[in-house]
């Protein structure tokens, strides 16, 4: 009875590391992949000066998303400087606001797939009844990182002429990028993604795909899930230098974010009034007339 005793309690300690080890490398993997997602978001990094050119701390940065009005916010350091994490592709309006100093504000600024983009403020003597706007720069110098990448925007994806709409060809647009792709069908699992960058392997390459691993782990170099190009809002080749945070590759980094049926609407001039002026229209018909608009 001692030795059915001693044999069970063995079993179950053993049962017990496993499942402990488990879920250590679940835990791991997760947390893996939270990175992951962060990084494929934009980020603003500033800072805030001063008339004198000195640092202004505790100034509230405030990053509005003009397609969601969705809000995020950041406290400048000791040092004047801050980072608002995590933002979205999209258009936001970017404002500062400190005591005794008149409103900074930036209108307009265009954010891409994980941009890191600077915006500082020299902040004006004023009540903050004051404003004093800055309209965005359309042209961005990249000081922040060595990172070397392209973005490809949904407006230029649906004028690029490439056969078959292949993602694979997409990729391939990238400096440094030789392509030996034959099949042009937008194939995932077993499609054609012979695509290397800087003379390196096109197995070390991976496709995120709205922050999440979109790799074929089998499939030298592919993709588990190949989007149509006419979904895809952005997509950028990153191909040398980048961010540690992806940290899944030794070669391109392709990201990816798909487009979202809210903003298409919102971009579309008149989509919402087409549909209300239809007072005679049932609520089906109206419902189908919306989703002819956002398409």
């Amino acid at each position: 009875m001692h030795l059915f005793s001693s044999c069970g309690r063995s079993v179950f300690t053993a049962l017990k590391h496993v499942r402990l080890h488990h879920l250590a490398v679940l835990c791991l993997a997760l947390v893996a992949l939270s990175f992951t997602v962060k990084a494929q978001d934009a980020t603003i990094v500033g800072t805030i000066t001063d008339p004198s050119g000195a640092a202004v701390p505790n100034v509230k940065v405030s990053a509005t998303s003009i397609e969601t009005g969705l809000v995020s916010t950041a406290v400048t350091s000791d040092s004047g400087s801050y980072v608002v994490p995590e933002l979205k592709i999209g258009h936001y309006d970017v404002k500062a606001e400190a005591s005794g100093f008149k409103v900074a504000e930036q209108k307009g600024l265009v954010l891409q797939v994980g941009d890191r983009t600077r915006i500082d403020f020299q902040m004006q003597l004023g009540g903050a009844q004051e404003t004093v706007t800055v309209e965005a720069n359309e042209v961005r110098v990249q000081t922040d990182s060595g990172e070397q990448s392209n973005v490809i925007t949904g407006q230029q994806m649906s004028q690029i002429a490439i056969n078959g709409r292949s993602v694979y060809q997409l990729a391939a647009l990238a400096p440094g990028a030789s392509s030996q792709v034959n099949g042009y069908v937008n194939t995932p699992v077993g499609g054609d993604s012979n695509v290397e960058f800087n003379g390196l392997r096109q197995n070390h390459n991976i496709y995120l795909l709205d922050g999440g691993e979109d790799d074929d782990r089998g499939g030298a170099g592919g993709m588990s899930i190949a989007p149509s190009t006419d979904a895809i809002a952005e997509f950028r080749q990153l191909t040398s230098n980048y961010s540690a945070d992806y940290g899944l590759s030794s070669s391109g980094t392709m990201t990816m974010v798909l487009k979202s049926a809210r903003a298409r609407c919102m971009h579309r001039p008149g989509s919402s009034t087409a549909t209300t002026r239809s007072t005679r229209a049932t609520s089906s018909t109206r419902l189908l007339q919306k989703s002819r608009n956002c398409a």
